[in-house]
């Protein structure tokens, strides 16, 4: 290991014990540390009341209120196909009517670039050292929001979150207002429930645990600034609560999304929480005014169109079938009777 290296995992192992301890033991000390790599020494990470952004004001000619889309992705097969499949929807829908839909970026964050550099575009964030993530590899996008963020040149003033298996069915307008940011409410985020876990993170004096919104990270639309602030809280957070036994066993795989909705609380930083964001099938059967159908869910029917959930169907679609390769193009269709959300995705992916 070169000395980079070494002072690379130094600063961000320093940098985790600092933020454990300022969270765990001292809920009175405001949070300060030093993000992960030599160029990040003078970021300062306060966790104070963010005042709340003014509303833009808009002339006659209702200037647009932009968004750049940002998914983070591995250079796995897995995740390659899904964010090549969700960008070519994002630009079928990106000029189209009420939508606020600007740039595009893939924050990659394997630290080297692949063979789509040319088809999508594509910012390369260097991945947490080895080992750090302890086997759950989404604790590295927050670590590449930070690194974006800091880097790159956004030009719009808002960011919407997305996902590799997120497909955008049309035009999405920008739905945050007045300082708060627009997410989409999950069933199985429960602050309330987990508040003895989450006043590690959160103390008392933050206010109601009610403050922390049942919101992952994605989809969430979210000022720019806003999300500066937020990320570099998001990812030590995320670091924190994985080294809290106590709180990776109740949090598991949502352990990430539990640090986001802290984090954004903890800056004072509230959403709209919308439900017509996007659908989960199977679960959800009708499109209708929604914007994103999340396919993280399988699909298990049989060929009269019932659902066999928790049973391997006759017809079926699981994103997890295909971690080695890309779904083939003639994949069949499911069978008459199956939900019009089913029928959408599988026509998306053909």
């Amino acid at each position: 290991m070169g000395c980079g290296n070494v002072f690379f995992t130094l600063i961000i192992t320093l940098s985790v014990a600092l933020i454990t301890y300022n969270i765990l033991i001292s809920a009175n000390a405001s949070l300060k540390q030093e993000l992960p790599g030599p160029s990040t020494s003078s970021i300062i990470d306060p966790i104070i009341q963010m005042p709340v952004e003014k509303s833009r004001k808009y002339g006659s000619n209702a200037e647009k209120r932009l968004f750049h889309t940002a998914v983070t992705a591995s250079d796995s097969v897995y995740n390659t196909w899904q964010c090549r499949v969700m960008y070519y929807w994002f630009k079928k829908h990106k000029n189209g009517p009420n939508s606020d839909m600007g740039g595009f970026t893939r924050i990659l964050h394997s630290g080297k670039p692949d063979n789509y550099m040319n088809e999508i575009p594509t910012f390369i964030a260097r991945p947490l050292p080895a080992g750090m993530d302890q086997g759950y590899i989404v604790l590295n996008r927050p670590w590449a929001f930070v690194q974006w963020l800091q880097k790159a040149d956004i030009k719009e003033d808002y960011i919407l979150m997305a996902e590799p298996d997120h497909i955008i069915v049309k035009p999405i307008p920008n739905l945050s207002k007045d300082g708060l940011g627009a997410a989409f409410p999950f069933f199985y985020i429960e602050p309330k429930k987990y508040e003895l876990v989450l006043r590690k993170y959160f103390p008392e004096e933050k206010g109601p645990i009610t403050n922390i919104d049942p919101i992952g990270n994605s989809p969430v639309i979210v000022g720019k600034d806003s999300l500066k602030k937020i990320a570099p809280t998001w990812m030590n957070v995320s670091l924190a609560m994985k080294k809290d036994p106590e709180t990776d066993k109740a949090f598991g795989w949502v352990l990430e999304m539990y640090a986001y909705a802290v984090s954004s609380a903890l800056h004072g930083v509230g959403n709209i929480l919308y439900k017509d964001f996007m659908i989960q099938p199977p679960w959800d059967t009708e499109i209708g005014n929604k914007f994103i159908i999340h396919y993280t869910y399988g699909c298990d029917y049989n060929l009269k169109g019932k659902l066999t959930y928790g049973k391997i169907g006759e017809w079926r679609f699981d994103k997890r079938s295909f971690d080695t390769e890309a779904p083939p193009r003639n994949l069949p269709l499911p069978p008459p009777g199956v939900p019009e959300s089913v029928v959408s995705l599988t026509s998306t992916l053909l």
